[in-house]
């Protein structure tokens, strides 16, 4: 442990410096990433909890104190159950673990967006009466929630940025733990910024 001198010559602040161990690792351990955190990491990822967010708030909904209440203002705008159940359903297909550890081209992700948010249309359209559209803003608006959605979740697939990410955590903590070891006075040296 040092302590760091300002200008005055006063000790200002307690900076600690790891000492080498002889574990062959050239310093203080980096935690690895273990097949369980790695598990813990993806399960994180969870595109599908929000088509059950949309669900309800397309049925007029809201999550207050750990439930889904009916919001009075939203009465005539909501969509009937069976129009929120099947524009949510739309969604599922691309709202999955599966898909966010994908690996898709920026083409493949817009295009498939846009035959969802079609296909979205074309169900509002022939269905209009049974899932409660009363207006053409409200078919907008949907419209939009579904298109922003897929997008969204499919950009996480953009060149495989999720898979890019999880071998990025791994490669880092492995690289920083393979460093050589250095005698002690060098390493010390060189984090202190005394030698380069």
């Amino acid at each position: 442990m040092l302590r760091n001198k300002d200008k005055m010559g006063n000790n200002d602040e307690v900076i600690a410096i790891p000492i080498p161990t002889g574990s062959g690792g050239g310093g203080m351990a980096v935690p690895q990433m273990s097949p369980q955190n790695k598990a813990e990491l993806i399960d994180k990822i969870k595109p599908e909890t929000m088509v059950e967010i949309i669900r309800n708030r397309l049925l007029g909904k809201e999550w207050i104190n750990n439930q889904w209440v009916d919001v009075p203002a939203l009465k005539n705008r909501k969509l009937t159950e069976i129009g929120a159940w099947e524009i949510a359903n739309l969604m599922l297909g691309v709202s999955s673990i599966n898909i966010s550890v994908s690996k898709f081209k920026d083409r493949e992700i817009k295009e498939r967006a846009y035959r969802i948010a079609r296909s979205a249309q074309r169900m509002m359209i022939s269905n209009w009466k049974e899932y409660g559209i009363k207006n053409t803003s409200q078919f907008y608006y949907v419209h939009e929630i579904v298109f922003s959605n897929t997008l969204a979740v499919l950009k996480q697939a953009d060149e495989a940025s999720i898979q890019d990410l999880l071998k990025a955590t791994v490669y880092e903590n492995r690289n920083v733990t393979s460093e050589k070891k250095e005698a002690g006075g060098q390493k010390l040296s060189r984090m202190l910024g005394l030698s380069s």
